[in-house]
């Protein structure tokens, strides 16, 4: 005669209260491999979280590479052609623009004025920048062909000079020369020094006021953050190869988050391996808790395949006890870490949301891992010869 699912999970329950001490242990062995992959996961999201949060302060990733000076004092520089050079070379690379430095310019509309940078920009600076267009438009291939002199300034120059009036349009004197607005981005975020505001013209504009070709510095933004180094360090060789004999340096604004990600990676290794082999202890305790409980109750399996259990049913009862010890030890790791989780972030202010992915990997893993321990001592259990289990 079948038994029912709840008769078959009463005695799943009845045959694991049996011996309290070894179903404590085997569920800890779980909590331990548990606790281990789910604190793995969380600190692998936190961390990215926190370097998500730090990106976005700084704007996209991006490398500004530059001629430095020789031993001789000698040095060379670059012009657009240069730009162009390295945008048809470099691989992995998403945009390339050119910036240079115009000091700080005396800006004046109306009554009011301020003394932000002037930066001479190319084309794509906007997308190598990664810098949000707040209204308007910013420069088009038709204002560098034409010198058309306007002008993009971001929020906080916006402010300074116009207040609460609608500065698209409006025409300022940026170095006693007209410009006209026709965009706002949004103030970039300096952790290292106040904001100062920030006035953006086209570099085509600038080279005929000044009669200069030169530029100060090519922007390069890679596809990925990965990839930062790897661009670097193919724009300095491409560069050198063109000016043989003379030297270049890179600077980029997320190097240090780059290493950050390095460590987190092989921190994160490390871990996921201490978690895997805490998992495996896990699931050896609970093959051998299997094995054990099998020899012992061999009387037991065969009366109860001589009334009439099947081989299915003797098969199930001792996967659901694996399955059991298995769920209660993960769900009480994934209650703990979660709690020392929100505890730790709120010390020392770190970015934490609870992600149910990465409970349900954990759990699921956990799961995993015990049906798997326990599947060959159930199939050994639902193959013992009632007659022999019963003369034993």
């Amino acid at each position: 005669m079948a038994l029912s699912s709840l008769d078959l999970l009463d005695i799943t329950f009845r045959s694991l209260g049996k011996n309290p001490l070894r179903s404590g242990l085997t569920i800890l062995g779980v909590f331990m491999g548990v606790a281990a992959v789910s604190a793995t996961l969380q600190v692998g999201n936190i961390s990215r979280t926190a370097i998500a949060q730090q990106l976005a302060k700084r704007g996209a990733p991006q490398v500004s590479i530059y001629a430095d000076w020789d031993s001789g004092g000698r040095t060379t520089q670059l012009k657009v052609e240069d730009m162009e050079y390295l945008r048809q070379r470099l691989t992995n690379l998403r945009a390339i623009s050119a910036f240079n430095w115009g000091g700080p310019t005396l800006t004046v509309f109306q009554d009011k004025q301020a003394t932000p940078p002037m930066s001479p920009v190319s084309q794509d600076f906007l997308l190598t920048s990664g810098k949000t267009l707040v209204s308007g438009r910013f420069f088009t291939a038709k204002d560098f062909a034409i010198f058309r002199p306007v002008a993009v300034i971001d929020q906080l120059l916006a402010e300074q000079l116009f207040q609460k009036q609608d500065p698209l349009g409006q025409m300022i004197y940026a170095g006693q020369r007209p410009y006209v607005i026709v965009g706002v981005i949004a103030t970039s975020l300096d952790e290292n020094a106040p904001p100062a505001g920030q006035l953006y013209v086209p570099m085509t504009v600038y080279n005929a006021l000044t009669g200069s070709r030169d530029i100060g510095s090519i922007q390069i933004r890679p596809n990925k953050l990965e990839n930062v180094e790897d661009l670097s360090d193919q724009a300095k060789e491409l560069l050198q190869q063109r000016f043989p004999g003379f030297k270049f340096k890179y600077w980029s604004n997320v190097s240090d988050i780059v290493q950050q990600q390095k460590t987190l990676e092989m921190a994160s290794q490390g871990l996921t391996a201490v978690g895997a082999i805490a998992l495996l202890v896990g699931g050896v305790g609970i093959a051998n808790i299997m094995i054990a409980s099998v020899n012992e109750r061999t009387a037991e399996i065969g009366l109860r395949r001589a009334i009439g259990a099947t081989q299915r049913e003797i098969m199930l009862q001792f996967i659901l006890e694996a399955m059991l010890l298995s769920l209660i030890g993960g769900t009480a790791a994934l209650g703990v870490v979660h709690g020392l989780t929100v505890v730790i972030t709120d010390t020392f202010s770190l970015p934490y949301k609870f992600d149910s992915r990465i409970a349900v990997l954990a759990v699921g893993s956990a799961l995993l891992v015990g049906v798997g321990a326990s599947l060959l001592p159930a199939v050994r259990a639902s193959q013992i010869d009632p007659v022999k289990a019963l003369r034993s």
